[in-house]
């Protein structure tokens, strides 16, 4: 480590590790939980453990690199290439998972007496892996060859020096902002968040609609049903308002970037919008344990049997709620 490192820049590496401090362990105890309790198998938790496997990276992997970057090491062009792009994949796998939550919760309140027939484990499955497969694609574009190589090499040549460009290792220096903000943010982040609005908005409308309408004795209690679909929709809609906050405004610095060279975007601003991107990987096992009383209940269970060395109560492993009329 080099020896001049700044009091700021102490000041952001002790923030960034306590983010990472809260990020994994919490999301590990998040799969943890899932693997443990079969009332948390369904698809919806299943991509709930996409999500936690994404936000464990950040914390173990896409933060010790924003450090490494921040220290601000000379690298190859490539090397330097490489090490930003992870935060590009995980934050696709991201957005794809909480469309996939939204689209599944959704087809539960469309579609109850044949949800389990459409959604099945094994589609489940091969929409995380698809979900993944086009987060590596997106993520992985620069290395194909939109990024900065050829302005980095025309200013690398001006200078005398031949062969491969060395550089001071920063995110702008390498990835393009014509990439960031027109392939990126136009079309992979902007449109599926918009979308997943809308989504909820039309899951919120369904429920209420059943839980104005008066049922019979002999249907299956729908109203609870659809109550706790209810409460399930609101902490997953939750989810995404927070990761739109967390994540909209490093975007809009990038846009501009991109629009207005010219002007002067303050360096504190750019902090917090990095602390809020890779503070969101911290944020969703909080919102489950408030929020979600399986995932309470399961954690208190893990906390217990293998942190208290106390045993607990066991845990309602009830199956996942049947439609209104199963």
């Amino acid at each position: 480590m080099p020896p001049s490192i700044s009091a700021f820049q102490a000041a952001y590496i002790g923030i960034e590790v306590l983010i990472a401090l809260v990020s994994v362990p919490g999301n590990v105890l998040v799969i943890w939980a899932v693997k443990v309790n079969q009332a948390l198998r369904d698809a919806t938790f299943c991509f709930i453990v996409s999500l936690a496997v994404a936000d464990v990276a950040v914390g173990a992997l896409v933060i010790p690199l924003a450090i490494l970057i921040n220290i601000g090491p000379r690298t190859y062009f490539h090397t330097c290439l490489m090490v930003a792009c992870p935060v590009l994949i995980l934050t696709q796998s991201s957005i794809l998972a909480l469309l996939a939550i939204a689209v599944d919760r959704y087809l539960r309140v469309k579609i109850p007496l044949r949800y389990k027939t459409v959604v099945t484990p094994r589609k489940a499955a091969v929409a995380i892996a698809g979900c993944w497969i086009l987060s590596f694609v997106v993520g992985l574009t620069p290395l194909f060859g939109w990024n900065k190589l050829g302005e980095v090499e025309r200013a690398w040549a001006a200078n005398g020096s031949e062969g491969e460009p060395v550089i001071e290792c920063e995110f702008e220096k390498v990835i393009s902002m014509e990439y960031m903000v027109y392939f990126n943010f136009f079309v992979w982040v902007l449109p599926p968040l918009l979308l997943m609005v809308l989504i909820y908005l039309e899951v919120f409308y369904l429920i209420r609609k059943q839980l104005n309408k008066k049922v019979s004795a002999s249907s299956g209690d729908p109203q609870k049903y659809y109550g706790k679909e209810l409460k399930i929709a609101k902490s997953l809609a939750l989810i995404l308002f927070l990761f739109a906050l967390s994540w909209l405004p490093l975007h809009i610095l990038n846009c501009i970037t991109l629009f207005c060279p010219s002007c002067q975007k303050p360096s504190i601003l750019i902090y917090v919008a990095i602390f809020l991107t890779h503070g969101n990987s911290a944020m969703n096992p909080i919102v489950y344990a408030f929020r979600i009383q399986k995932f309470r209940v399961t954690f208190l269970k893990i906390w217990n049997d293998h942190f208290r060395c106390r045993p607990a109560p066991p845990v309602d492993e009830d199956p996942p709620e049947e439609g209104p009329h199963d």
